[in-house]
């Protein structure tokens, strides 16, 4: 443990949680201006429109179009949009209903839709992800006309699969903040409040779930950028198992890394537990097997292990999980009781060194780019990483505080004595055999997926010892789950985070779908008009 780290990270911790209560007190919840959803296609899950699609009782056009208009009625409260592509969307849509009629009988039809499992279906697309022919800047002054030059290998799969890609939506520059903002879109929206952050690095794919104004969303999680999001915005958002996806065609990427490729996932954002099976299938491409999803899951087999939050002397140096949250979390586990499931809570005292761990992977990355050089072999001098620093800060830099707070702690080793950093990568392959181990074919652990509820903007950087909730999964390449459980008394969504072992992804999706069945997951941020 490292001393001066945690005196740190307990002074911020204090400060973090002070402003927080202040700006839940002073700032009123300012709801969004769009209306609730109107038309009943945007209430439907993948699973279901793949189903009336398949039956021809509606179009790819009508669904498409329905989106279209969600997205545009929307994203002026939001501003989650970087690019869209709806003529496009729409003609690709014509080319999906002439497949479907053409399949006359329903055994065609069938095998269509075994050849194509999501024809005609929309979605939307981190831009980090790389949609071809639309912008790849990233969030970055510097790479502001660039367009992706092809689909990631995500995207390409989706498309593949039959999806319709309708946008690239908002991220931070170059992922690199869990607040949604940068300098070239301004901030994104949180749709349950108009003056907090939908979070990142997935933010404006969130943001647009979690109003029905896409689908899905194909997002990336390196250190939670798809669990926060889905927090902050009131929907499912799974982080498949290290490795699982490809993530070639992603920008930020490193060519040199191989760690890189299993912490940095890309994934599934939706308002439905019920579509991650297949869409999780869809992504993990040729590595689907090792999912083993036509395996059948028991509920009354599953062992359930939950924590509130860390014990012992971590627990001084991390923010204090919110009530709502804890209750969300006991509440979880007394229904999955009452379906026979055997629950035991579990003490996180191996996760003693949770900050040092997370730290030292980040400092581990190597190969990727800096945001001030715009290159990933030269690095900038000392000085004028200290200089764009402050100018950040004041608002005079082309380069966003965020990003540059993460790059000049990355500098500094974290703030970490060189000398221990072995110990703790070590120790993070113990904790990695031991979770795998206790976890096995039939378990899971229950746990918060960040101490509170959506954060104001600005204070993303207060709150950032609360990062390695999420951030350790991606070190430990097991597979997580955010599950939405309903608002806290301010109205903004709450939830918990399912975590498993490696490759047994279908136990978080399946404790994500019973607790989806009682507690009906995603809350819609203003109600449906009937």
């Amino acid at each position: 443990m490292e001393i001066i780290l945690r005196l740190l990270a307990f002074i911020l911790n204090a400060f973090g949680m002070l402003v927080n209560k202040i700006l839940d007190f002073v700032l009123p919840r300012q709801k969004p201006k769009f209306s609730g959803i109107r038309n009943p296609l945007l209430k439907k899950s993948v699973v279901e429109l793949v189903t009336q699609l398949r039956r021809g009782e509606i179009t790819s056009v009508e669904l498409v179009s329905a989106y279209i208009a969600r997205v545009q009625e929307v994203n002026p409260s939001l501003n989650a949009v970087v690019e869209d592509r709806f003529e496009a969307a729409l003609q690709d849509a014509k080319l999906a209903d002439q497949f479907i009629e053409k399949a006359s009988s329903e055994f065609d039809r069938v095998a269509l839709y075994t050849k194509y499992p999501i024809l005609g279906v929309p979605f939307t697309v981190k831009e980090s992800c790389g949609l071809k022919g639309l912008s790849f800047a990233v969030g970055s002054l510097a790479r502001k006309n660039m367009k992706a030059p092809q689909d990631g290998d995500v995207v390409e799969l989706v498309r593949a699969a039959g999806g319709i890609p309708l946008l690239v939506s908002a991220n931070p520059e170059f992922c690199m903040s869990f607040e949604t903002s940068n300098n070239i879109q301004g901030r994104c929206l949180n749709p349950y409040d108009l003056q907090r952050t939908s979070a990142g690095s997935s933010g404006g794919e969130a943001s647009l779930n979690g109003c029905g104004a896409t689908t899905f969303g194909v997002g990336s999680d390196i250190s939670g950028s798809i669990r926060l999001p889905a927090l902050f915005c009131g929907v499912f958002g799974h982080k498949p198992t290290g490795g699982l996806t490809s993530v070639k065609g992603h920008f930020p990427y490193s060519l040199t890394d191989k760690k890189f490729s299993e912490m940095l996932q890309i994934g599934p954002i939706t308002r439905f537990a019920r579509d991650l099976p297949l869409l999780l299938e869809i992504m993990a491409g040729d590595k689907k097997h090792k999912l083993k999803m036509s395996e059948p899951v028991a509920l009354k087999d599953m062992k359930v292990y939950y924590a509130f939050g860390y014990s012992g002397f971590n627990c001084l140096t991390h923010p204090v999980v919110d009530f709502d949250i804890k209750l969300a979390i006991t509440k979880a586990v007394t229904c999955l009781e009452r379906g026979g499931v055997q629950s035991k809570k579990l003490d996180l005292k191996f996760l003693r060194n949770s900050l040092e761990i997370a730290l030292v992977s980040l400092v581990d990355l190597k190969g990727l780019p800096s945001i001030v050089t715009q290159r990933a072999d030269r690095d900038p001098s000392m000085r004028l990483l200290m200089v764009e620093l402050f100018n950040s800060i004041i608002g005079h830099s082309i380069f966003t505080k965020e990003a540059m707070v993460l790059e000049v702690m990355k500098r500094f080793n974290g703030l970490m004595a060189t000398g221990n950093m072995e110990e703790y990568r070590v120790e993070a392959q113990k904790i990695k055999s031991h979770l795998n181990q206790l976890l096995g074919t039939q378990g899971v652990l229950i746990m918060p997926t960040f101490h509170t509820s959506a954060l104001c903007f600005h204070t993303s950087l207060l709150n950032v010892t609360g990062i390695d909730n999420l951030l350790l999964f991606n070190i430990l390449g097991l597979p997580a789950t955010h599950v939405p459980m309903g608002t806290n008394q301010r109205g903004m969504p709450i939830g918990l985070q399912v975590v498993a072992a490696q490759y047994q992804d279908k136990l978080c999706l399946k404790v994500a779908a019973e607790l989806e069945a009682v507690f009906h997951g995603w809350v819609p941020p203003v109600p449906h008009d009937t």
